[in-house]
């Protein structure tokens, strides 16, 4: 087993804390291209799977059932941050399906987006499902309900048939067993699966190549993976790294982070695949270790660095907003 790879958190000159990343990138095939840590233990991918969950609801037909537009079904596979672009695409949503934002069963919080949640707040309200970063996911999953006659108001079961497809359509990208998976419940309430980093790297690889796929399945991931790379702002936010590292691809990558630490990439033009997990969760390590990794890869080069610098080497701030140090990886 290879050595993790290490991001120092740095102040004052000083290594201050550091974080250890899993990571594995294979090619279409399979082939390892680059691995860190132990890339054949099981891990949760939680949010990172969405693309997968979004593409399960596509080859049931929601796109064409309910005319869903191409914004709305980069929506579905988000994290999103609660800004008004996002709520709007989801309540789009929930109107076209006949069902309202009482349907979802994801939970409240706060808009990510700071803005977003400043300007609730000096307009006296509160948030709604509407700006949990699933709520888009959940809405894909009731139509999905809808255009194969599931039981909507138990779409979080694990016996709802919705699910089983989803994790269906989830195996065969991995190249797992769905009825062998480790399952638990993600923090918005559907069942999570957990698949190696080799295999979850296979399958953001398929993501990009669809290639190794049925071509129902391949159809489906095409069609999620073009509208995440048209609208990456949809997929996380305004300065988010999912959006900023897929506007700097300009339609070479696809960029999906989940909780705890996780991010997959499908590197389309160099048709591989990336997974990583920050192993304590810290998802500030997330953005150097991916970014050096891709550097490492050649998926990115030293001018789409810079426009992502922010995110390669965030810098360590004060409460007076002075930087006093900043996190990075070498790899």
């Amino acid at each position: 087993m290879t050595p993790d790879i290490t991001v120092n958190v740095t102040r004052g000159g000083r290594v201050e804390s550091v974080h250890h990343v899993a990571v594995c990138a294979v090619d279409k095939g399979g082939r390892v291209l680059y691995e860190a840590g132990a890339i054949d233990a099981p891990i949760y991918l939680r949010s990172a799977a969405k693309p997968f969950i979004a593409a399960a609801a596509i080859e049931a037909g929601v796109d064409t059932a309910f005319g869903l537009d191409s914004a709305e079904i980069a929506v579905i596979a988000a994290s999103h941050a609660g800004e008004p672009m996002h709520v709007a695409a989801v309540l789009s949503i929930l109107n076209k399906i006949g069902m309202n934002v009482d349907d979802l069963q994801c939970g409240v919080h706060w808009p990510y987006d700071e803005r977003s949640a400043d300007a609730l707040r000096r307009a006296g309200e509160k948030p709604s499902a509407l700006h949990n970063n699933c709520s888009g996911k959940h809405a894909g999953i009731l139509a999905m309900c809808k255009v194969i006659g599931a039981d909507t108001t138990s779409y979080l079961s694990l016996e709802n048939p919705a699910q089983r497809r989803i994790l269906e359509l989830c195996a065969r990208v991995s190249g797992d067993d769905a009825a062998t998976w480790p399952l638990a419940i993600d923090g918005c309430g559907i069942p999570v699966y957990a698949t190696s980093l080799r295999n979850a790297a296979h399958s953001f690889a398929r993501l990009a190549t669809l290639t190794e796929l049925s071509d129902r399945d391949a159809l489906a991931l095409r069609t999620v993976r073009d509208a995440m790379v048209a609208h990456p702002q949809y997929v996380a936010g305004t300065g988010q790294l999912d959006t900023e590292l897929m506007r700097a691809g300009k339609g070479s990558i696809a960029s999906k982070a989940g909780a705890e630490g996780v991010h997959g990439v499908a590197a389309i033009a160099q048709e591989c695949g990336f997974v990583s997990k920050v192993l304590d969760g810290g998802a500030r390590a997330r953005g150097p270790s991916t970014l050096g990794v891709l550097r490492h890869l050649g998926v990115i080069d030293e001018e789409q660095m810079e426009l992502l610098a922010g995110f390669a080497r965030p810098p360590v701030y004060n409460r007076a907003g002075k930087v006093v140090g900043e996190i990075s990886t070498v790899v």
